[in-house]
């Protein structure tokens, strides 16, 4: 789907509402495509101020406690080597009800947890991406599936909302 930062900050924003905890998602794209913004609406969706989040590059991992769910919002792209996944913690993020939003995620994907949500962000033009969802495992399909019902419900009556968008680029794999 094409669009705006708009688009992409309500689409974090029903992600966010859909979470039950214990999420991973992989966020993928080049540098300005938006996945900090689409943090910052998962940040707003799950009831956190998105004026708090911040790109985590030069701490690697910001947490978030102030929303329903525990959020940890890493950054990978300074990571190197398995070594530096293992000092910053990265396997203990995994294990509770925490949320793991993770930038430039292939620097760790052998770390990540088989059924995780995995974004990819795109430029498409000077003011619009490309968002593609896609799910890795039971759980992930079912939350993508519950993030498609609430974009279309909160799309209702946005000007230049595209309520069936979401669909189109998904994709699920067992």
């Amino acid at each position: 789907m094409s669009i705006s930062r708009q688009h992409t900050d309500r689409l974090g924003q029903a992600i966010g509402r859909v979470l039950r905890g214990g999420e991973c998602i992989a966020l993928f794209g080049p540098l300005g495509a938006g996945k900090t913004t689409l943090v910052r609406g998962i940040a707003q969706g799950l009831g956190a101020s998105p004026a708090t989040v911040t790109s985590p590059t030069f701490v690697v991992i910001q947490e978030y406690d102030q929303g329903r769910l525990p959020l940890a919002h890493m950054d990978l792209y300074r990571i190197r080597s398995p070594h530096d996944l293992e000092s910053i913690g990265l396997i203990e993020y995994f294990l509770g009800q925490t949320v793991a939003l993770i930038e430039w995620a292939d620097k760790g994907l052998a770390a990540l947890p088989q059924d995780r949500i995995e974004i990819t962000l795109n430029h498409r033009a000077m003011r619009s991406r490309t968002i593609q969802l896609r799910a890795t495992g039971p759980t992930s399909n079912e939350i993508i599936a519950l993030t498609r019902m609430q974009y279309r419900k909160t799309g209702r009556g946005h000007r230049g909302s595209s309520p069936g968008a979401l669909s189109e680029k998904e994709t699920s794999r067992p």
